[in-house]
């Protein structure tokens, strides 16, 4: 490993770099001033290439596969996600919905090359190749030229208007008698672009969202361009933490309506509600591992304001023991109860029965196991993904779902958390 100074736009240079291989990830926290990003290690951590890999396909896998290869690879840097249908290794359900986009379910891979940027210095690592020539290959690769759309690529609803507020409906009813109290309710977007070039796409949207769980991922002829704002999971040292979202609101035109708009959002009871039962729900998965009495609250329902949304964020934390297995404190919170609902394995059979695509990537996690045994995965929300071999193009968002939502509301919730996805489809597009 070395350090060196930041070189100028090391970012847009670093996903060029990216860009030429067959497999790499962009991990990009958006580091702003103004925004307040508590537990962030990181500023920038990427990595490419393949040392090692876990890649499962068809389900064809093990809860143990995944531990083995843990240790196989053990004080190594592991990066990768896992996909929501992951659910079907860890409870008895089942995913056939329509899959355009066919990721497999799992996917870690070791890197040939890791990169890191905090407090203005870049840290290189590799085992094999000059640290010094890889910094130079970085810097010798121009940054991506915005793409040119010649028109809007407009994503197309999988699931009408009126099949989804029928679907809110009978949600609304199996929390009425009791099935469940909340669930996280989806659909998905798409389009067949003739063409589609997705890192300068990426780079578009990260500039328009700069949301602080952002991530390239390009595995083959498949790329995640992930717009986040949510933390699913970390673990520094011997403490876990989880950063729930439930409760968005657009932002203002001017500075008042914004407030307004914020007031709106911190006082309403629905969003409180669903953020508080998502908290009791997490605060069970963290206590599978921590130490009794440990886990605690640290934020309730705090408003955090992005550049395209308000967002309503809960932290909740907890104490692991030393002997903790890093992959068991992932899987034991694993699918986050923000994407679910609760009950969380009842939330997961109707999910399957009233959504129309598998989640597959979205709602998975995007992060890194690093040497010490730590790590950081996000919620896979606000993406786009792309099948280059299909040409097929994804977007899927939903919303919770409790007995006091508004169909119509909850409909429109969905078309606010695409919003900056289809700005950066635009053909107008502009930055300034």
């Amino acid at each position: 490993m070395q350090t060196f100074k930041l070189p100028p736009n090391f970012r847009e240079h670093l996903l060029a770099w990216i860009n030429t291989h067959e497999t790499g990830i962009l991990l990009d926290s958006n580091k702003q001033e103004e925004y307040n990003q508590q537990h962030s290690s990181w500023d920038i951590l990427a990595a490419v290439g393949v040392k090692a890999i876990l890649e499962v396909i068809n389900g064809n896998f093990s809860i143990e596969q995944l531990q083995s290869f843990q240790s196989q690879n053990k004080g190594k840097w592991l990066f990768g996600y896992f996909s929501y249908d992951l659910k079907n290794k860890l409870e008895s359900l089942t995913s056939n919905n329509y899959d355009g986009l066919k990721w497999p379910e799992v996917l870690l891979f070791q890197p040939e090359i890791i990169i890191g940027v905090r407090e203005n210095r870049v840290e290189v690592y590799s085992e094999n190749i000059d640290v010094e020539t890889i910094l130079r290959d970085i810097m010798n690769c121009h940054p991506l030229k915005d793409i040119r759309l010649s028109q809007t690529i407009q994503l197309q609803p999988r699931t009408s208007k009126q099949a989804y507020l029928l679907a809110v409906d009978i949600i609304k009813n199996h929390i009425k008698v009791g099935d469940i109290y909340e669930l996280n309710y989806c659909q998905e977007f798409y389009a067949y672009p003739d063409q589609l070039e997705p890192a300068p796409l990426f780079n578009r949207l990260n500039k328009i969202a700069k949301a602080p769980f952002s991530a390239f991922l390009k595995r083959l002829d498949k790329t995640l361009l992930c717009a986040s704002p949510e933390r699913f999971l970390k673990k520094s040292g011997q403490q876990l933490i989880s950063q729930p979202i439930k409760g968005t609101r657009r932002r203002g035109v001017n500075q008042l309506e914004d407030q307004l708009v914020k007031d709106e959002l911190i006082n309403n009871p629905k969003d409180r509600s669903e953020n508080i039962m998502i908290v009791d729900l997490v605060r069970n998965d963290l206590a599978k591992n921590c130490i009794p009495g440990s886990v605690k609250v640290e934020e309730l329902c705090q408003i955090y304001s992005f550049p395209t949304v308000h967002q309503m964020i809960s932290t909740i934390s907890g104490t692991l023991p030393p002997d903790t297995n890093s992959i068991q404190a992932v899987l034991d919170a694993f699918p986050m109860g923000s994407m679910t609902g609760a009950p969380k394995v009842m939330a997961m059979n109707l999910i399957e029965r009233y959504e129309e695509s598998k989640r597959g990537l979205y709602s998975g996690a995007v992060g890194y196991f690093d040497p010490k045994g730590d790590f950081d995965f996000n919620v896979v929300i606000r993406s786009l993904q792309y099948n280059s071999s299909e040409k097929y193009l994804s977007c899927s968002v939903g919303g919770a779902i409790v007995y006091e939502s508004d169909p119509e509301q909850e409909y429109e919730e969905c078309l606010t958390k695409m919003a900056a996805i289809q700005s950066a489809l635009a053909a107008n597009y502009s930055n300034t």
